[in-house]
């Protein structure tokens, strides 16, 4: 008889510990490669364009999108996501050091590389926050994460700010990309060491692990009808990720261009925001553990559309530029609201048998978004010369369409079925 592979009340502390820790190492990667000093060096260092930056940025996700299920599917057969994410992420790091070529073109295709290995980790890290919590205490765990993870948007910008008073600039930004990648690996060992998944065999990985994993992705898209909401979940998940996505590929851009912003002052703004999302992310964590992932995630929707607005309103009808200080924190706790209910929501709704294999299309629908965001974007701003405000405006509308589709979703608990439950646990 199979039973559930749950960890034990008590996870232990280094192995909670360790996880949240990767939280921080990749969010330092992400605020200053995806967010911020990147954007900043290949569009207004080296002279490419918002579009150019889109396309790159689309390009990493579909190719995300396109391998997802399949690593995650390999997952599940080898019943083990640590190796998965230790490779990920060593490769990531890797090319991370190389992004400061002088070459618009070069850089954003080793961006491009080292995003789609940054991305894909994702699926496994994701994926293992059952075995650092329970059921009970899985929401306050994971905002734990966001909320400390966000301290690593401190680190990175810290790191940032100190080499460019040193060194100006331009030339700071490619010591800040080996710095960041430094800093991602050194964060990201102790996830690596501590934390220890409650296997009793491990899968082979081969060809023959292969075809397995293709057999069972076939099957896949069917498979989602048979567990209430998870469809529709992912498909509203398309649209709000859209607008977060989105909004991380060009707020830097948008700050100092459209508003006049300086670097260090968009650099503010940043800090701003994660103090906000660093300190509503505990709050967000105890809020998923009381009222659901469901309501959570209802409310988050809410204030993306109010920060939204906000964003759209303050260039288009002249609003004094002071105004964006209050958009600063309410994105921060949007941003760190929608992590903390989103991959709770996600696990109330998977069978712990398939959680590699639908974690990896919860990756690939999100990466969806990620490639027609970026996209859209461009399309708005460089083809139709819309202007920028008027992107931020289609990211609403986004957020609108995912509260619609949302809206009618139940997120009680599951009782699964004994085929649910993971095939490594046999007595």
């Amino acid at each position: 008889m199979r039973t559930q592979a749950a960890p034990p009340a008590g996870a232990p502390k280094r192995a909670i510990a360790g996880w949240i820790l990767y939280d921080l190492a990749n969010t330092i990667f992400a605020l200053n490669i995806t967010s911020f000093y990147f954007a900043l060096w290949v569009v207004n260092d080296l002279g490419a364009t918002d579009g150019n930056l889109g396309v790159a940025t689309s390009i990493s996700m579909a190719a995300v999108f396109l391998t997802a299920p399949v690593i995650g599917a390999l997952s599940d057969q080898t019943r083990r996501r640590m190796p998965f994410l230790v490779v990920t992420t060593i490769i990531c790091v890797a090319v991370t050091t190389t992004l400061g070529v002088r070459s618009p073109f070069g850089a954003l295709v080793l961006f491009a590389i080292a995003n789609y290995f940054y991305q894909s980790g994702l699926i496994f890290y994701d994926a293992l926050l059952p075995v650092v919590s329970t059921a009970e205490n899985r929401g306050r765990i994971g905002g734990l994460g966001v909320g400390i993870g966000y301290m690593g948007s401190f680190i990175g910008l810290a790191t940032g700010f100190a080499l460019t008073a040193k060194f100006g600039e331009f030339e700071a930004k490619p010591m800040i990309f080996k710095a960041t990648a430094a800093l991602f690996l050194l964060f990201a060992l102790p996830c690596f060491v501590w934390v220890k998944e409650p296997v009793k065999t491990v899968g082979r990985f081969g060809i023959a692990t292969l075809g397995r994993a293709m057999q069972e992705l076939r099957g896949a898209a069917r498979l989602t009808a048979k567990y209430p909401g998870l469809r529709r979940f992912l498909v509203g998940r398309v649209f709000y990720t859209d607008a977060s996505n989105t909004l991380g590929v060009y707020m830097s851009v948008y700050v100092t261009n459209e508003l006049g912003f300086t670097q260090r002052q968009a650099g503010l703004f940043l800090v701003a925001g994660i103090a906000a999302a660093m300190v509503g992310a505990p709050f967000w964590g105890l809020m998923v553990d009381r009222i659901g992932p469901r309501k959570t995630l209802n409310r988050v929707l809410g204030l993306w559309a109010v920060t939204l607005s906000l964003g759209f309103a303050i260039p288009q009808f002249d609003l004094p530029n002071g105004v964006f200080w209050i958009v600063a924190p309410l994105g921060g706790l949007a941003l760190g609201g929608t992590w903390c209910a989103d991959r709770p929501y996600m696990l109330r709704l998977t069978p712990p048998r398939y959680l590699g294999l639908f974690y990896g299309f919860y990756n690939m629908v999100g990466r969806f978004s990620a490639i027609l965001g970026p996209l859209f974007w461009a399309l708005i701003v460089n083809v139709l010369g819309l202007g920028r405000p008027l992107a931020v405006a289609s990211l609403i509308v986004m957020i609108g369409i995912a509260y619609l589709i949302l809206r009618p979703l139940s997120d009680a608990p599951r009782q699964w079925t004994e085929a649910d439950l993971p095939i490594n646990e046999v007595n």
